[in-house]
């Protein structure tokens, strides 16, 4: 009898164990990590997206001249030659952005170049035209005729949608082997830290990015392009896993502008800013750091215009978060001139927004240069008016204290090569402030052999006299 009762409380044990189980089995199944339950699922890979996106990814050749220096040594014993000169080639990448023939590439990567190469992935070559380089967003794009072909093209990506820890696939042709596909993730956004433009918002990889890699693409699981690959961090010229690549919107702009516009001007919002420091930022009452200090406003600019004053903190622009002001600039400079930012900030502790409409800075451009000569120290400078527009397309500050002559550039083998650098800012000249061209010119009379010349070189100011 009791070996009976034994039984059935055993089975009982049993039964109620089971019960148990069945109950726990979910609160399980949510930490078990998911495996493939099939062999469809173990096969899954990156194949079918690399096969529909690669044919987009071209790459791209140059050729430049470049005169090698001869050794005194050399000159001695050969009798005086002449500098060697020879042909540079270099190799980049690029991506197809029109089906008839629109290619964008780095702007480092065509930089001095003067011919223009394209392979395509099925090995078709074509001459290629440089459309526009821009050396501030280290962009270029390139056109080459396909006589009628419709080429294969990679769609932009929506890059405001993009998180950290999205997948990523670099295509491009690291160290000249040929087209390499390699994977990773978006470890950060918004990089603007990096110093390699003042237009910078970079997207950062860990996908393995190398030299040769520059002006390929950086595309997402749907085959859209992410970015452009632009530069890598590393101290041994090999990929390090910190890749980083200017986001499809910046991209398309330039694109636009190039095809559309024939250049790219960067729309302004005319006001200068600081990065909130955590004191600063006890001292608005907050509780962190967030958005940009307006620390100048130009008169009459668009920022002035939408009643911006100094001391804003401006938290967004178009609902997206900035931190510093190249994060501003670079969400400004992805609209055209005539279109309308939405600028959240706090002034005083109240939230409120501002509508700015963009606009090209004003002023003189480099198209206003004007070359001097006769017989005077200034003989060989090509100069222009200091204005907001000319110091951004120079990198300058637009927000300089007084007027000047910024020197353009100078003639090889002229007088002013003696005294004037290119980004000098003449200030004044036998004590006459420089505001034009136009007062420059009226100094250079043709009686006149000495002069005292005021400068800025660098942000120093040089003060000295020349006699001729």
């Amino acid at each position: 009898m009791t070996k009976h009762i034994s039984k059935l409380l055993a089975v009982a044990g049993l039964a109620v164990l089971a019960l148990l189980i069945v109950a726990l089995l979910p609160l399980f199944a949510e930490s078990e990590e998911v495996v493939p339950q099939s062999r469809t699922e173990m096969e899954l890979s990156f194949a079918p997206l690399v096969k529909q996106t690669s044919p987009s990814v071209v790459n791209v050749y140059t050729q430049k001249r470049v005169t090698s220096r001869v050794s005194p040594m050399e000159q001695f014993f050969s009798g005086g030659v002449a500098p060697r000169e020879r042909v540079q080639n270099s190799l980049g990448s690029g991506v197809i952005v029109g089906a008839d023939g629109v290619i964008v590439t780095n702007n480092h990567v065509v930089e001095g170049a003067e011919s223009f190469r394209v392979v395509l992935s099925d090995r078709r070559e074509y001459p290629a035209e440089l459309v526009l380089a821009d050396e501030r967003t280290d962009l270029a794009v390139l056109k080459i005729d396909t006589d009628g072909a419709k080429l294969p093209t990679l769609p932009y990506a929506d890059t405001r949608a993009s998180q950290v820890g999205d997948l990523v696939l670099a295509i491009g042709n690291p160290f000249g082997i040929g087209q390499t596909v390699t994977s990773g993730i978006l470890s950060a956004t918004a990089r603007t830290d990096v110093g390699i433009s003042d237009y910078a918002f970079f997207l950062q990889t860990d996908a393995a990015v190398n030299p040769g890699n520059s002006g390929g693409a950086l595309i997402n699981t749907k085959g859209e392009l992410v970015g452009v690959n632009t530069a890598i961090f590393s101290r041994s010229g090999g990929s390090n896993g910190i890749g980083f690549a200017i986001p499809a919107e910046m991209v398309k702009r330039v694109v636009n502008a190039a095809i559309n516009e024939g250049s790219f001007v960067r729309p302004w919002l005319g006001l200068a800013g600081q990065t909130v420091s955590y004191d600063m930022a006890k001292a608005q009452g907050l509780d962190r750091p967030i958005g940009v200090m307006v620390t100048e406003v130009y008169e009459d600019g668009p920022a002035d215009q939408a009643g911006l004053r100094r001391g804003d903190l401006v938290t967004d622009i178009d609902g997206r978060e900035v931190f510093d002001e190249k994060g501003l600039k670079f969400l400004a400079a992805i609209k055209s001139p005539g279109e309308t930012a939405e600028l959240t900030l706090l002034r005083g502790g109240k939230k409120m927004t501002r509508n700015v409409k963009l606009a090209p800075p004003p002023g003189a451009t480099e198209a206003d240069v004007v070359l001097l000569d006769g017989q005077n120290v200034f003989s060989g400078a090509r100069v222009v008016e200091l204005s907001p527009r000319l110091a951004e397309e120079n990198g300058l500050d637009p927000f300089q204290k007084g007027s000047g002559i910024y020197v353009h550039s100078v003639l090889r083998r002229s007088v002013a090569r003696g005294y004037f650098r290119p980004g000098d800012i003449i200030r004044s000249v036998n004590g006459v402030q420089t505001k034009s061209v136009k007062d420059l010119k009226a100094l250079l009379k043709p009686d006149t052999h000495t002069w005292n010349i005021e400068l800025e070189r660098n942000g120093h100011m040089i003060q000295g006299t020349v006699t001729l």
